[in-house]
């Protein structure tokens, strides 16, 4: 199957805490860092979650905001650290293509965002995403 979904990433799931309705689970980049998935428990059935499955973070660019620095006092979750590599500017908005370790994101984000941060190649930023944004699939 292909996805129209650019930020796919690989992982191993280093953890899952199911609830009556919804699971978290913890998956580790190959870069060290965790990233957490909110998940219905069926679908970690249904995919055969489990601890050291192999598995692909998915998340849609337009789910991904971009900070100078951590955050404190938010509930996002997932605060990723990366370097900017590319911005593409258009009318109203921008792709910034952001390397993390273990991988690479794409955020969508305005063009007065990205000129409000002063964000450049090279830029240092954390990507956020909130738990509830991130897919997962088998890999």
């Amino acid at each position: 199957m292909t996805l129209s979904i650019r930020n796919q990433i690989p992982g191993t799931v280093s953890s899952v805490t199911a609830g009556e309705a919804m699971a978290t689970v913890k998956v580790r980049l190959a870069g060290g860092q965790d990233i957490t998935a909110a998940i219905t428990t069926e679908s970690v059935k249904d995919l055969g979650f489990t601890e050291g499955s192999v598995v692909k973070i998915l998340v849609k660019s337009t789910e991904v905001s971009l900070a100078t620095g951590p955050v404190q006092g938010v509930s996002i979750r997932n605060q990723i650290a990366g370097t900017v590599t590319d911005i593409s500017t258009g009318g109203a908005m921008a792709s910034v293509k952001v390397d993390v370790e273990g991988g690479a994101l794409t955020a969508a984000i305005t063009k007065d965002a990205v000129a409000d941060l002063n964000l450049a190649s090279g830029s240092p930023v954390v990507a956020l995403i909130k738990s509830t944004e991130i897919s997962l699939a088998t890999a």
